[in-house]
């Protein structure tokens, strides 16, 4: 039967019900929380944004951020919405003050969606604003508004308090993790100096910028003190340690572009010249950008980006007189950094030696590295390893955000999950046995050894992080002691290799169930003791409980469950004060007496937890 297209198939959506019919639209992926790019943090940062335009143009140096439970509450101390306009301005598409390029020059957020998004993505959104001894509230749930109140006198200081609860329909079993909200704010703090940002209870401030935020960052001394530029609407910090990869942090307007964008491909390009001819040798760029870690920030007016969630710069000028991305980032970065590189002596010294020993590194294993990718080639990655998804044969975006891949062991668990995965997003590796400890072992054991170079052939990381094929890697093993030590040797060796694939939050652990409860009617899924025990007593009776062993013994059928819309992911973090170094070597080093006397320790407690 054919559809019926005809005038009653056109539809018009109203403003709200758009943004939740095609949220990913404007905040991108949704999430349950566990990932820092996930929409509810979107949602807080589309609030903050507001409230440091306002710092960015003078007014109010405080924030005050509460997270309680699932309950947002924002509040600044700028001009304050006025007050005529408030309902507009939270719910009217296409209203704000920030098409006046005067009123907000250099701002983030420029659409006038980001709280309309909000009001219609929560369940319950209260906005108050307060000018000159003058208060008004409105009261959202979904983007309808369902109270005001009057207009009234107030002896409160100026500014705009947002509470919201982000819609449990659409952010479904979702959490903040207190981590990626400490993350954003910090960061508000690095780019914005004198700007104090309170989050339950706690300050963040920062005097020194950027500086600051690479200090923050590093996971041990660096080779040579930050090397801190600052300049006209861009600031820059850089410096070099012993780890691998390539670590930057990107910004425009105070917006973290953590994909980067025009400026960031200048910033690289530019630092690869300047220091090739401040030392007059023909250095790769890859030995030159081997273990850097930096940041840049800069400040363009009317800013392009490629997506509402402003995670990739697309400008290419600064403004509708100014000069290029590119040519300012450029003409900045050759002068100042040249200059520094003269007057310190002692930094270039060191810069020079760490890239030559990259150099030698380099040429060392590219032998190896032929050799590696021709086995790959003859041992028929996609067949044998790798069973792939459709979506990287299309150019549809928003289905790559999607994708993942799921990293597992032994035919049975992987046979699982290719028959349940869904083809489009989902691809399958599989490994043979238990990885390799790489801890203490150079990159040559990446290409000597054929798991992990197959693994890197899946993964398409060997030049770059950025060319990544999937948004998640997904470590998907057994719930018992050998599963627990495959993830912890999968770990390592993204930690000691590919260390940022963490850091940018793609990898992941795959949480599946450890006990089936049902009976003639119903069936549970329980992922702990206490989940089990509250189904026996759901169910009553004497259910029928299977104890899953390993992920082979869960049939497709069920499996797809596992793996579906709301597969629980536990995100593979790293505090920001932890040294990889110093982790690696404690947990996957010789036995020492302090391992043995933590291990022993953990074993008391969880013995005194089950009695």
């Amino acid at each position: 039967m054919n559809a019926v297209y005809d005038e009653s198939t056109i539809l018009t959506l109203d403003w709200q019900e758009h943004i939740r019919k095609r949220p990913g639209m404007y905040i991108g992926k949704l999430g349950d929380g566990s990932a820092s790019d996930d929409g509810i943090y979107v949602l807080v940062k589309e609030v903050l944004d507001n409230s440091v335009d306002e710092f960015m143009m003078g007014f109010g140096k405080k924030i005050e951020v509460v997270i309680d439970s699932e309950i947002v509450r924002v509040r600044d101390y700028g001009r304050g919405i006025p007050l005529g306009k408030l309902s507009e301005a939270v719910s009217k598409m296409n209203t704000g003050a920030k098409y006046d390029s005067k009123v907000f020059k250099k701002s983030v957020g420029l659409n006038g969606v980001g709280i309309k998004a909000v009001n219609a993505l929560s369940s319950d959104f209260v906005i108050r604003a307060i000018r000159e001894g003058q208060a008004r509230e409105l009261r959202y749930s979904k983007g309808t508004q369902v109270e005001e109140k009057l207009l009234e006198k107030t002896d409160e200081m100026n500014g705009t308090i947002v509470t919201f609860k982000p819609d449990g329909s659409i952010f479904k079993n979702y959490r903040f993790i207190s981590d990626h909200i400490i993350n954003l704010i910090k960061n508000y703090t690095f780019l914005n100096s004198g700007l104090t940002v309170e989050f339950n209870g706690h300050k963040y401030f920062s005097r020194n910028g950027l500086k600051d935020l690479l200090e923050e960052n590093l996971e041990a001394e660096p080779l040579y003190p930050v090397i801190h530029l600052k300049g006209e609407d861009i600031e820059v910090a850089i410096t070099h340690g012993n780890q691998y990869g390539e670590d930057y942090y990107s910004f425009v307007n105070g917006q973290h572009t953590s994909q980067g964008g025009t400026h960031l491909s200048a910033f690289k390009e530019v630092l690869a010249k300047t220091i090739r001819d401040f030392y007059k040798k023909d250095f790769d760029p890859t030995d030159i950008r081997a273990s850097i870690v930096a940041a840049i920030s800069i400040k363009v007016e009317e800013p392009v980006f490629e997506s509402q969630t402003k995670t990739k710069l697309g400008s290419r000028d600064l403004g509708p007189e100014g000069p290029s991305v590119r040519q300012h980032v450029f003409n900045f970065v050759q002068k100042e950094l040249d200059n520094y590189l003269h007057k310190n002596p002692d930094t270039s010294e060191v810069l020079l030696r760490r890239i030559q020993e990259s150099e030698r590194e380099r040429k060392a294993i590219s032998g190896i590295k032929k050799i590696a990718k021709e086995r790959a080639k003859k041992s028929n990655l996609h067949n044998r390893k790798l069973r792939d998804c459709r979506i990287h044969f299309t150019d549809n975006d928003e289905k790559r955000e999607e994708s993942c891949i799921f990293i597992t062991e032994g035919d049975s668990a992987s046979g699982s999950i290719t028959k349940s995965r869904d083809v489009d997003t989902q691809a399958v590796f599989s490994l043979r046995g238990k990885p390799l400890n790489t801890y203490g072992l150079t990159k040559k054991v990446v290409y000597e050894n054929e798991e992990f170079n197959l693994l890197q052939a899946a993964l398409n990381i060997e030049d770059s992080i950025d060319d990544l094929r999937y948004a998640r890697v997904i470590i998907a093993t057994d719930a018992d002691v050998d599963g627990m030590h495959i993830r912890l040797l999968l770990i390592t060796f993204f930690l000691q290799f590919f260390p940022e694939l963490i850091r940018r939050g793609h990898v992941f652990i795959l949480q599946t169930p450890l006990f089936r409860v049902r009976n003639k009617k119903q069936t549970l899924y329980c992922y702990s003791e206490e989940e089990k025990l509250a189904a026996i007593d759901t169910l009553k009776g004497t259910p029928e409980i299977t104890r899953f062993k390993g992920l082979g013994e869960i049939s497709p059928d069920e499996f797809h469950n596992f793996i579906g819309p709301d597969m629980r992911l536990d995100s593979v973090q790293m505090k920001k004060h932890e040294s990889v170094a110093q982790m690696l070597d404690f947990y996957m080093g010789k036995n020492t007496p302090d391992r043995q006397d933590f291990i022993i320790d953990n074993l008391y407690v969880e013995k005194d937890e089950v009695a």
